[in-house]
């Protein structure tokens, strides 16, 4: 509640100023003003003021545009407008991030860093916010760096484990299709041999009757005209 009181203040401040101004330059010293002002998030207010508006048309219509992108826009769309835009202080584009955070997580239940990054143009963390230290602090300090150090070494090797029983559970797979093909192989060359046998068999057979194996009389009726000569 806190602070919806204090951002509501902050936006009364800067509707109260705005209504006074006149100039089109004072106005946008205004808006760059309230863009750079760290505890303004909601811009609606001051877009919606008459003499906000009127700089649409003038010479330093760009500043409404940017008043614009600070209400509804991210850094994605001040990169592919920025051309057309007023160069941004170190503060805007802080705010413009921060402000492009809140637009991802109303789509996002959960935002990824990879996703932050690309979003943010965040190549690398270069830095982290510092904290000074009472004295008796710095030996908590210590043992709290060295369970987050022994629980990240837990994990690791984990992980490592994992990874091991992954490989190993891989490679009996492949062990045992090379064996189940191995088997089916195997009983296609018994079939094979076996229907091989079942021929050599049925040919036995029909010699053995004095026919042969196309079904035509052989040496037995020849013998039979002989004698009949």
């Amino acid at each position: 509640m806190a602070i919806e009181e204090g951002q509501a203040q902050v936006i009364q401040k800067f509707v109260n100023k705005a209504s006074t101004l006149e100039t089109t330059s004072s106005l946008a010293n205004l808006i760059v003003e309230a863009t750079s002002h760290p505890s303004l998030f909601a811009f609606s207010e001051i877009l919606s003021l008459p003499n906000i508006l009127q700089l649409q048309g003038t010479e330093d219509s760009a500043y409404i545009d940017l008043l614009r992108l600070f209400g509804y826009g991210t850094w994605r769309d001040y990169k592919g407008t920025s051309a057309m835009l007023p160069k941004l202080s170190q503060d805007q584009i802080l705010k413009l991030k921060q402000l492009t955070v809140l637009t991802l997580s109303e789509t996002n239940k959960v935002l990824f860093y990879n996703k932050l990054q690309e979003e943010l143009e965040v190549s690398n963390v270069q830095f982290a916010a510092e904290r000074d230290l009472m004295h008796g602090q710095l030996g908590s300090m210590i043992d709290t760096l060295g369970n987050w150090l022994a629980t990240s070494d837990t994990v690791l090797s984990l992980i490592e484990e994992k990874i091991d029983c992954a490989s190993k559970m891989c490679q009996l797979n492949m062990d045992h299709q090379q064996e189940h093909q191995g088997r089916i192989d195997e009983g296609k060359k018994n079939i094979h041999f076996k229907k091989s046998q079942h021929v050599q068999d049925l040919c036995f057979l029909e010699y053995g009757d004095g026919f042969d194996f196309l079904g035509g009389p052989m040496e037995h009726e020849e013998d039979l005209m002989r004698s009949k000569k």
